[in-house]
């Protein structure tokens, strides 16, 4: 599944390349306001941090919300407490598009996370023209000349790379690369099966002062103080906050969490 939606992803990019040149995005990249500091909002802290998502769909779920403006989520999202907002740009199985992170990009002043399938530099380029202060790098979808050289743009561009692990092996390479944010997906990407232990099982084993990011699995507070527990300093979340009924309600429940 993973090999397909990357797939899905570059042949996408391939499709904008024919309307918007990579000189072009490349240029509007350069002069895009300089990208906030994402890892300094994500620090640990006293409480737990949230990344609030722009989410519509997934391919495990299908549909999950109408979100006809996401920059009225995503001011709900930062009234809410939220330390950075995601938004999955992905058209194909999230509903997602690069749209939805300008208009995000334009109604808050905390940082944004580009969510995507990046798999060359086109699309690093692109997340920076559109207002991006962080982009996901997925380790399982990368080999490591292409992880370090894309980690390598995104510094380069004032943005901060979310590298993104599943099992021991990624998270070595994570660290090796010298990544200071490091999230560990407890969904696989490959069979889309979730293991709600495996953050626990690898925080151990990614350095004191990297930040540490608990991604899927999160539906309750229950969630939340489990990851706390096993030493997240922030939790990503989406489809709780999308499908909850009232995101800033459950917002300040997570935010709560010590």
């Amino acid at each position: 599944m993973l090999d397909g939606l990357v797939a899905g992803a570059r042949d996408d990019a391939a499709r904008r390349r024919q309307s918007r040149s990579l000189s072009d995005v490349e240029a509007a990249a350069v002069a895009a306001p300089p990208a906030l500091d994402a890892c300094a909002a994500l620090q640990r802290g006293e409480r737990i941090k949230v990344i609030a998502e722009v989410k519509r769909a997934s391919p495990s779920r299908g549909a999950l919300a109408e979100i006809p403006d996401p920059a009225d989520l995503a001011r709900s999202y930062a009234a809410g407490g939220a330390a950075a907002v995601s938004v999955l740009t992905e058209e194909r199985r999230f509903g997602g598009s690069l749209d939805d992170l300008s208009a995000v990009r334009a109604a808050v002043d905390i940082p944004v996370l580009r969510k995507d399938f990046i798999a060359e530099p086109y699309q690093v380029l692109e997340a920076r023209a559109a207002g991006a202060d962080l982009v996901l790098l997925i380790v399982a979808a990368l080999d490591d000349a292409t992880l370090a050289r894309l980690h390598a743009l995104v510094l380069e561009l004032g943005m901060t790379p979310l590298v993104e692990t599943h099992d021991a092996e990624e998270v070595r390479r994570a660290v090796a690369l010298g990544a200071s944010v490091i999230g560990v997906n407890a969904r696989d990407l490959s069979t889309f099966e979730l293991d709600r232990d495996l953050f626990g099982r690898l925080a151990p084993s990614i350095p004191d002062g990297t930040v540490r990011i608990a991604e899927s699995a999160v539906s309750g507070v229950a969630d939340v103080e489990h990851y706390r527990r096993a030493g997240a300093d922030v939790v990503l979340v989406g489809e709780a906050l999308v499908t909850g009924g009232d995101p800033v309600a459950t917002l300040h429940e997570f935010l709560a969490v010590t």
